[in-house]
């Protein structure tokens, strides 16, 4: 039976977000990232655990390395310490996730499989798998929050375009769409909603250029070189408070762009790069019901938690006449 989500009896839901786990196949560095996620896990007793992508990876490897050959088994491993503990989950496939030996309805329908899992394959029609929404209820049964879960794709499709796919226009009419379906017309009275996806989108590269961020930007914003609109999109419905993502690992920031917040994660898996000092960990995010604004903080391997102070401050612009 399909678990639903619901704000607790004191009227908050807090998720727990892991992103780039990068499994392989039960090595060394994946033990880490379980003993990581164990850790997270009974420290913040999370309503639901959201993956932002690249749970597996697929891709090929360096010469001597030994590959990932099940990526069936290794899905199961990546998201056996959520699993077991009981604790509803959902996630968003990133670009290592099928690359080879597997393809994303394949993968879909092995996450499928576990009884905690509230992913779906979401319409046939839309680019990718695991387009979907998730309502959260309150106590009376009735809708109080939104999740919307989004394909961000892998690599582009276009010879003279390079780098990686963007969310595409079927995708952002589906996703006004279910705007509009869960949300009463009145704007005051819409629903508070967040988005995860994989890969960032142009924008995170906007706000950490021109507004105030909380955390760290040590690599650059690996988002596609095409902005298919998205952002315009989540402006127009009204409802998104904030987007999370993952794809960049050693990026952490979060900052606000006209009225939404856009995060990245806390890269968790040690089976892929990182830097020295920058430790591995989760994002947390805490929701209340009624209240259209979100709490979040990290969760680090250390047990620290990270709050969020504002260490970068844009370069002053000159106005435009």
């Amino acid at each position: 039976m399909r678990h639903s989500l619901s704000f607790q009896q004191d009227g908050t839901l807090k998720i727990v977000q892991f992103t780039d786990l990068h499994w392989m196949d039960g090595r060394a560095e994946d033990q880490r990232t379980r003993e990581l996620m164990e850790r997270v896990l009974e420290a913040e007793q999370p309503d639901l655990v959201v993956f932002t992508g690249d749970l597996i990876y697929t891709a090929p490897v360096s010469p001597g390395e030994k590959a990932c050959e099940d990526p069936a088994q290794a899905f199961r491993d990546a998201v056996a310490a959520v699993e077991k503990t009981g604790t509803p989950w959902a996630f968003v496939f990133g670009n290592h996730d099928t690359e080879t030996l597997i393809s994303r309805s394949e993968l879909m329908q092995i996450a499928l499989e576990h009884p905690h899992c509230l992913a779906e394959a979401g319409p046939e029609d839309l680019e990718g798998s695991g387009n979907y929404t998730l309502e959260i209820k309150d106590q009376d049964g009735h809708g109080a929050a939104v999740l919307y879960f989004i394909d961000s794709g892998s690599y582009s499709e276009m010879e003279h375009i390079p780098g990686y796919n963007w969310i595409s226009r079927n995708q952002i009419n589906w996703l006004t769409a279910e705007s509009a379906r869960l949300n009463p017309k009145t704007a005051e009275n819409r629903l508070p909603a967040l988005a995860f996806f994989h890969i960032p989108i142009p924008e995170y590269q906007e706000v950490w250029s021109t507004q105030v961020c909380h955390g760290h930007k040590l690599e650059r914003v690996c988002s596609s070189h095409v902005n298919s609109g998205l952002f315009t999109a989540l402006l127009e419905m009204g409802d998104v408070l904030g987007t999370f993502c993952g794809h960049d690992h050693i990026n952490d920031f979060t900052g606000n762009l006209y009225g939404i917040r856009l995060s990245y994660g806390r890269a968790t898996g040690y089976n892929t790069y990182g830097k020295e000092g920058f430790m591995r960990g989760a994002r947390v995010i805490s929701l209340t019901q009624g209240n259209k604004d979100f709490n979040t903080w990290l969760r680090l391997e250390d047990g620290s938690v990270v709050l969020e102070q504002p260490i970068h401050q844009p370069e002053p612009e000159r106005n435009c006449t």
